[in-house]
């Protein structure tokens, strides 16, 4: 392959642009990952950790459709624990501390290793593109112009851009141009997404100061250990062998409180220096107390950024006060009086993409063959940016092979929930998964990722024949497993009867039933099969309700619909669908700002044009308010 050609060109080497670039070359797409340094792939740019709150369900979705994050977490992980297990399954999450230089050189590697993929060290300053109405849009890519003004040719391309476009770090009143510390940013390439016609906004997003370990006082934190059975992030992890590290707790106090106050002249969030939203649900500590004037501390974890190294990540404590500040406030911090700062804290400020202009392939809207995935959607964290990227990945190598695109639905995953409220509702502030916002949470389960994903990967061409074969194995030890707790009796009543009671786990039959003991030997099988027949109502009730969505989400509303020709239909909603041109009525319905008398004209409108009726009611959609 020509250095400067490929089928798929990937820019950036975070997590977006890793998974794009191995779900692309995977698929056999000759594919190019361009970044700025070979060594900064996978980088932590942020927390040194992998998962959490709806985070977690979203990496075992990437595992499961064939990507990279799960099995490196697994390889290189220093600390997991399972989440919310004192509520219901559909909420538990998993959530591992990764040591950060091990998980960017196993990234690295596993890259290296992919067929079809090469990296080029570089930066891009224009993505070109030439009319082509034979695609239904105005321009089709052709490839990228670098900074050094040589082309690369392609025949898609996946921007996964991070932080970088145009990207400012703020620290007091210091202003330095970059995507990350020691790292430049693109400056170019937000006019020449302008000039494609492509609107763009800005957002911001913040880190800690990061700590020497040989600095911090251990002898009054509190301790919080991993899980003592730690459970893997991948479906091809059989357990987790390497040992576990400790983090700490500590927490802010009234004195750190009003030295943050008495310097808020000088906060760069205060000053009118940035102008862009945040984050809301991870803020800055600036904006803590500014917010919760009544709390008196806030909690603080200390997180070793490795196994071995000497950097601690000060969760809870993102600022961007001037470092004479920021020096004197982690001195107020119980143990970290004497603590040595490595790495200052910093708020940075980059364009973004707002995603109406981007559909469920992640493609835009107004240039065929170009992606977008990661932090260019408005999406906050490296799992989000993930579960974008293999979608991306894999879109960007069905264009180029003239294949049908793949979507992922809301009833399907937290990825398919994520896409489609960043392409249906946009965003206002950078968007962070939970698991509330996915309105079928209890079948979007983490320990079911597989069963709802795998199949799609396989069809797709990226669950290969090991990982198939391991999926078909462990769905039919499950089947087995829940017809044997049907079958077997005790005092005339079914096993599986037994296990629905809420106080009973089921593990006597796990000990005394040889058929029993030997299928669920897999722990993870036994867990699985527990939570289905526990929660048997509450899944059966859901698939009802997916059933409903389904059928909404089948009525598609033809391509071109001028909204502005439908009578009665309110201007709000003529301006929000033409932006966002909704697939189906049960996208049409999620769009914000839109009523139920909106979708009932919209109805009325599409059975007038196709003759098509649909089921009505009052639960036949769910709008917007």
């Amino acid at each position: 392959m020509p250095a400067h050609e490929c089928d798929v060109l990937v820019i950036g080497g975070g997590h977006a642009g890793a998974e794009a670039a191995w779900a692309a070359a995977n698929l056999g797409a000759r594919t190019i990952l361009l970044t700025h340094a070979r060594d900064a792939i996978g980088r932590m740019s942020c927390n040194p950790a992998i998962g959490g709150i709806g985070k977690g369900q979203i990496v075992r979705e990437v595992d499961a459709l064939g990507g990279l994050m799960g099995l490196v977490t697994d390889e290189t992980g220093i600390q997991f624990r399972m989440l919310n297990r004192g509520k219901g399954p559909a909420v538990w999450a998993p959530r591992a501390q990764a040591d950060r230089e091990l998980y960017a050189a196993a990234v690295q590697h596993h890259l290296q290793q992919c067929p079809n993929l090469t990296i080029v060290e570089g930066g891009a300053d224009e993505i070109s593109a030439a009319p082509h109405a034979a695609s239904g849009q105005d321009q089709r890519v052709t490839g990228v112009i670098l900074t050094t003004r040589q082309t690369v040719q392609a025949a898609a391309v996946v921007l996964a851009a991070g932080t970088f476009l145009r990207g400012l770090m703020h620290t007091g009143t210091q202003q330095t141009p970059g995507g990350r510390v020691g790292e430049p940013a693109a400056q170019k390439l937000s006019d020449s997404l302008r000039a494609l016609g492509l609107q763009l906004g800005r957002l911001k997003t913040g880190t800690p100061p990061r700590i020497a370990r040989d600095s911090i006082d251990f002898s009054r934190l509190r301790e919080q250990p991993g899980d003592e059975r730690p459970y893997p992030f991948s479906f091809m992890t059989d357990r987790i062998d390497q040992p576990q590290v400790c983090c700490w707790l500590t927490a802010t106090t009234p004195e750190a409180h009003e030295l943050i106050r008495s310097n808020l002249e000088q906060a760069p969030l205060y000053t009118g220096q940035i102008q862009s939203t945040g984050p809301r649900y991870c803020p800055s500590i600036e904006t803590k107390i500014v917010r919760f004037p009544e709390k008196t501390s806030h909690q603080i974890f200390l997180e070793p950024e490795g196994r071995d190294g000497d950097r601690v990540y000060v969760n809870g404590l993102s600022t961007s006060l001037p470092i004479d500040v920021q020096r004197r406030l982690v001195a107020l911090i119980p143990s970290l009086e004497r603590a040595r700062i490595i790495q200052w804290g910093y708020a940075i400020e980059y364009d973004f993409v707002p995603p109406e202009q981007i559909d469920a392939t992640l493609a835009t809207k107004r240039v065929a063959g170009l992606f977008l995935a990661g932090q260019i959607n408005g999406t906050s964290g490296y799992e989000e940016a993930a579960g974008q990227g293999i979608v991306a990945g894999l879109n960007a190598a069905r264009f180029v092979a003239g294949l049908e695109p793949i979507i992922i639905g809301r009833d399907e995953g937290y990825i398919g929930v994520m896409i489609d409220d960043l392409v249906t509702r946009g965003v206002t502030e950078p968007y962070r998964m939970f698991t509330s916002r996915a309105e079928h949470r209890m079948h979007l389960r983490y320990d079911n990722a597989d069963t709802r994903l795998t199949p799609l990967g396989r069809n797709a061409g990226l669950v290969k024949d090991r990982r198939w074969e391991r999926f078909r194995s462990t769905q039919d030890r499950l089947q087995s497993l829940l017809a044997a707790l049907a079958g077997l009796r005790v005092d005339g009543v079914s096993l599986r009867d037994w296990l629905k009671r809420p106080d009973e786990d089921g593990e006597r039959f796990r000990a005394s039933f040889p058929a029993i003991s030997d299928l669920a030997a897999n722990e993870e099988v036994w867990q699985r099969a527990r939570v289905i027949v526990k929660y048997d109502g509450y899944i059966e009730r859901q698939s009802r309700m997916i059933a409903q969505f389904r059928e909404l989400e089948s009525y598609q509303i033809p391509v071109g619909t001028d909204y502005g020709h439908i009578q009665h239909l309110r201007r709000e909603a003529v301006e929000r669908w033409s932006a966002v041109r909704p697939r189906s009525v049960g996208q049409a319905a999620r769009v914000s700002g839109i009523h139920p008398t909106d979708i009932n004209v919209l109805l009325v409108y599409l059975h007038a044009q196709t003759g098509r009726g649909v089921r009505s009611g009052k639960n036949a959609f769910k709008a917007e308010p």
